[in-house]
């Protein structure tokens, strides 16, 4: 079984499916499928591909690099006796970008975006035995409807834009469940008063259970007839930096049982200082782009993404911001164990957001990502914007930036929001920058004027206006070996050099005590892009000790 396990490991059911595995697969160039029948079980398909591993990769088995417009997939599923008195739900983790899905030729449902999560209830498509399901995926790179991240709309990969995914790209599964249910529910957790408040959103009538364990101690349990419970923790653990001490949950709807779990902690700003459970914590982050080798958007097996976290540790960072991608929660679930704290950002690039009419291709799905991702402790902050930069001579729709941060505050205003994460701030609780500057001393003087003012290069775009700083993307040292690439400034000779450069401008932005974090410049190479402190195959191009020596070190701004 390809990525067996379970996908959601904050709302995980026992009565499961796995679907991923060799399914039928053929391209579709002329988006003529429908009028051939290809959603048919006797349709002609040509080729096999391994799903969940998107055309273009390696692991998928088709290894198709070119441009596609549109693929359809196929593969036949029994459902097992034990549960066919159950409702049966359909669950895509992502398709990129827009989908149609039949079971048994029948279209059950449709889905735009190719980031976030959908299902369909498909009980009343099933027969007996010899099930079947098929699914149509459209995808416009080059398309400014379509947000793409870093896929390159390019024929080949070019500076820091890289290999394309389409279709299918994180785990199908099936799901089983009685009439009465739970269909999500919202954690919040106050340390201060020791408790936990869930909100669950429910389909028919019953008592609503929950119980909470650590270490497999019972601290905690509550019912009632609504939807909303809080429950008093007999015991305070607290979920930092490097330790996730993470509570079980087990939620219980009349028949349905649903296994989660949290993490107590407190973040907040207290002037320029980012508290964690009241202390002062700087924010030493790596920029991870989530591409592999050879698996292009995904992870080759879930040990593959704990390893991305425990490489970063290895180097001195507590966490990363999640760079112009939606990573898969398997990923944020090991976040959450391991106490590695993480922006939850959006692949916005490729978005034209001079138009009024983007919001539309741009709101919807990032209210899913964010209420997909909104119970785990890891992520301290959003972005649904990266670096907006004029199109076609035409200036960012201001309106599309502010309506996107007034959303994401209203969905959740536990977390600080950056508008967009560079530039062109509009409306921020965090006034971020990106500086590749290769000498210390121009960094120092940039920042010296905080916290009255900095000197930012884009003055006639945004105004500074007193927020936290944080240095969301630094360094980018080029370092090459045995491979042709780039990175930020003139590629250092040796690894000395390197270090020094390193340590000089890491120096300059630790020693500035209005400056809450950095971000550096990438966590592994990514094709032409050679900027990591890991290869693409996640080779250590360094010591680990010499990088941590240089990230860890003391923050004027720290307590």
């Amino acid at each position: 079984m390809l990525r067996p396990e379970h996908p959601k490991p904050q709302f995980e059911r026992s009565n499961w499916l796995n679907l991923n595995g060799e399914w039928d697969f053929d391209f579709d160039f002329s988006k003529s499928g429908l009028a051939r029948n290809m959603q048919s079980s006797d349709a002609a398909y040509t080729r096999k591909i391994n799903v969940p591993f998107c055309p273009e990769s390696e692991l998928s088995g088709v290894n198709y690099r070119d441009f596609i417009n549109a693929v359809w997939y196929r593969r036949s599923f029994e459902i097992p006796e034990k549960f066919k008195h159950l409702r049966a739900i359909l669950h895509f983790g992502a398709v990129d970008y827009n989908s149609s899905v039949f079971v048994n030729g029948s279209l059950v449902g449709t889905h735009k975006g190719g980031y976030s999560p959908f299902s369909f209830d498909i009980t009343d498509f099933l027969t007996e035995s010899d099930n079947y399901l098929s699914v149509y995926a459209e995808d416009d790179t080059r398309s400014t409807d379509i947000p793409s991240g870093k896929q390159s709309h390019e024929l080949n990969s070019f500076g820091c834009f890289y290999t394309r995914t389409t279709g299918i790209w994180q785990t199908v599964w099936l799901e089983f469940v009685p009439e009465h249910r739970i269909n999500d529910f919202r954690i919040i957790t106050d340390v201060s008063s020791q408790s936990v408040t869930l909100t669950a959103s429910l389909t028919g009538v019953g008592i609503l259970k929950a119980s909470v364990f650590y270490d497999g101690r019972l601290v905690g349990f509550g019912e009632t007839e609504g939807a909303t419970l809080t429950l008093k923790l007999d015991e305070l653990h607290l979920w930092e930096i490097g330790q996730g001490r993470l509570y079980d949950l087990c939620l219980s709807f009349g028949e349905d049982r649903v296994k989660s779990y949290f993490g107590m902690r407190d973040i907040r700003f207290d002037g320029h200082k980012f508290l964690l459970n009241g202390k002062s914590v700087f924010q030493r982050l790596v920029l991870d782009q989530g591409f592999y080798p050879d698996g292009i958007y995904t992870a080759s097996s879930d040990s593959e993404l704990e390893n991305d976290v425990l490489r970063s540790m290895a180097m001195g960072f507590n966490g990363a911001r999640l760079h112009e991608k939606v990573f898969e929660e398997r990923f944020l679930y090991h976040c959450d164990r391991l106490g590695y704290i993480v922006w939850g950002e959006y692949p916005s690039w490729g978005l034209d957001i001079s138009r009024p009419e983007s919001i539309a291709c741009f709101l919807p799905e990032w209210i899913s990502v964010v209420m997909r991702d909104i119970n785990h402790p890891s992520i301290v902050g959003w972005c649904p914007f990266n670096e907006t930069w004029d199109y076609e001579g035409r200036r960012q729709l201001d309106l599309v930036l502010e309506l996107a941060y007034q959303t994401t505050k209203a969905i959740d205003p536990t977390r600080p929001c950056i508008d967009t994460s560079g530039n062109f701030h509009v409306i921020t609780d965090v006034f971020d920058v990106h500086d590749y500057d290769s000498s210390g001393d121009a960094i120092r003087e940039r920042y010296a004027g905080l916290p009255d003012k900095i000197i930012d290069k884009f003055q006639d775009r945004q105004k500074y206006s007193g927020e936290p700083i944080f240095i969301s993307e630094y360094g980018g040292i080029g370092f090459l070996i045995d491979s042709k690439g780039w990175g930020y400034g003139n590629i250092p000779e040796s690894r000395e050099a390197f270090l020094a450069r390193l340590k000089d401008v890491t120096d300059a932005i630790l020693s500035n005590k209005y400056i809450f974090g950095f971000c550096y410049t990438q966590l592994t190479d990514v094709e032409q892009e050679c900027n990591g402190l890991y290869t693409y195959d996640r080779i250590s191009k360094f010591d680990p000790d010499d990088i941590s020596a240089i990230i860890g070190g003391k923050a004027a701004i720290e307590d």
